[in-house]
């Protein structure tokens, strides 16, 4: 895993669960504000969606192809491999990350309850509450891992953002629940490394 000093690690993870906390209170509040530009965003882009249909049918592949369950099973697959090859800590890490995050996500759903935005005329539909975002909770856990193992990969970042985006624009999430889940997702990974990371230098994976 990529070696970086404990506090900086622990900086950035602050740096990310503060704002998911405070969206949260704003949530669980019902802050006319955040109500406010939340409806906003997703009026404007539902436009869009009817207007620029070609674009509504790339959203709908890129929010399919991205799913949660897409993640896991790559994610599975990295563990076999990893395990494998020796790799076992980092193999359990992989796993716990992984299954940490979408249950943190799923009791989050749960706790909050928040109700996914409305439409006379919907372009998709998605069941289970809104706040966080499954579909960009997952997509981030999922590339914070591949980027912590190969840093050189960080253009991978360009998934979650997509995944987030197709969300909002296809009427199925609020940009607030895509931001939280987005921020979970690079979280959750950099507080399991901690737990990981003293057995990382005998681990045979590629620091390069």
């Amino acid at each position: 895993m990529r070696s970086e000093p404990p506090v900086v690690r622990a900086g950035l993870t602050v740096l990310l669960l503060v704002p998911v906390a405070v969206l949260a209170a704003f949530v669980c509040a019902g802050w006319a504000p955040l109500r406010a530009f939340d409806r906003g965003v997703a009026g404007r882009l539902h436009e869009v969606a009817h207007d620029v249909p070609a674009l509504t049918t790339v959203m709908t592949w890129l929010t399919d192809l991205f799913q949660p369950n897409v993640f896991r099973v790559l994610a599975l697959l990295v563990v076999i491999w990893l395990a494998r090859h020796g790799a076992r800590r980092t193999a359990t890490w992989v796993a716990v990350t992984m299954i940490a995050g979408g249950i943190l996500g799923g009791l989050l759903k749960l706790l909050f309850g928040r109700a996914r935005p409305e439409f006379l005329d919907p372009v998709a539909s998605a069941v289970g509450y809104a706040f966080p975002s499954g579909h960009a909770l997952n997509s981030a856990l999922a590339v914070t891992i591949a980027v912590l193992l190969v840093p050189r990969w960080w253009a991978l970042w360009l998934i979650p953002v997509l995944t987030a985006l197709s969300r909002v624009y296809l009427g199925v999430h609020w940009t607030s629940d895509v931001i939280a889940g987005l921020l979970l997702g690079v979280a959750v990974p950099l507080l399991t490394a901690r737990a990981f990371r003293p057995a990382r230098a005998a681990e045979p994976v590629s620091q390069r």
